[in-house]
């Protein structure tokens, strides 16, 4: 099943060309800025969750997805992990001496989430700014401490996500928690859908140019690893999402930029880049003269 919000902040079932509105019939009350699908997988994860398959929800209101807005399926969640250099190009590629194994997992502001069709804004004229594609995976349950063979057990479902990066000398958070630097979506496809979240194509173009493309198999640590690592540090919560990182192929985007990201079974996300409003590293809040 796919999970969509649209609309400003309508909650659906994609079901082929239609989205079925189930705004009123999954959520209560004012689901607040984390939006109705982050409530919905919190309800899920209470177990007190109703009947979601398009069958058994006749008489709600169908909307053309052509007709529709989607936005950011989770537009604030609770954390955003990524996972560092966890693909062996990319590590070649950016000649990196270590990866995620070495260097652990880093966190990005939940601030930095847009969604479908909105724009990725350039913070500075001459420092390359990179689109990394990469495999989200959405948490359905509480986990800490969880082991590698029931890790799966804890993901609510997955989407495309694209990790922004400025290469500056700041601390890896800082470099990629600017706003507008974590698209998300187009929705959440639920894990019952994806049996092996390990062996799923990826494509990432820019301009029109395929720039990168691997499976989710050639992962350092795949998707079980991750979550067991990550909840080895940190307690994952229901809507919470780990970046799994990005193969080799990372390279700068510009102001008029189309990116698009493509993950089989998941679906496809495209945002813009707009340069207009970027300034000179140089001119950057807080900087000291030397």
């Amino acid at each position: 099943m796919r999970l969509a919000l649209f609309n400003d902040g309508r909650l659906a079932i994609v079901d082929g060309e239609d989205l079925i509105d189930v705004t009123e019939h999954l959520t209560t009350g004012d689901p607040g800025a984390a939006g109705a699908l982050h409530q919905h997988i919190e309800n899920v994860a209470r177990g007190g969750a109703a009947r979601t398959e398009p069958a058994g929800l006749t008489g709600l209101p169908r909307i053309p997805l052509s007709d529709a807005v989607l936005e950011a399926p989770l537009p604030r969640p609770g954390k955003i992990i990524g996972a560092p250099v966890n693909y062996l190009d990319h590590k070649a590629e950016m000649e990196y001496t270590t990866t995620v194994a070495d260097l652990g997992v880093f966190l990005k502001a939940n601030s930095s989430v847009i969604g479908p069709g909105q724009d990725i804004v350039l913070p500075y004229t001459d420092k390359r700014t990179d689109q990394e594609g990469e495999l989200g995976v959405v948490i359905g349950r509480t986990a800490q401490h969880v082991g590698v063979d029931e890790a799966l057990d804890h993901v609510f479902g997955y989407t495309c996500l694209l990790d922004i990066t400025v290469r500056s000398g700041e601390d890896r958070s800082t470099r990629k928690s600017f706003d507008t630097f974590t698209p998300i979506g187009p929705w959440i496809v639920t894990a019952d859908e994806i049996p092996d979240p390990d062996s799923l194509g990826l494509r990432c173009d820019v301009g029109g140019t395929t720039r990168q493309r691997t499976n989710t198999a050639d992962l350092i640590f795949g998707v079980r690893e991750l979550i067991a690592y990550t909840s080895s540090v940190m307690t994952l919560h229901p809507g919470d999402v780990i970046a799994t990182g990005t193969p080799a192929g990372v390279g700068p985007i510009g102001h008029g930029d189309r990116v698009v990201l493509e993950i089989e079974r998941v679906g496809r996300l495209e945002v813009g880049v707009d340069g207009s409003e970027a300034v000179p590293y140089t001119q950057r809040p807080g900087r000291r003269a030397r």
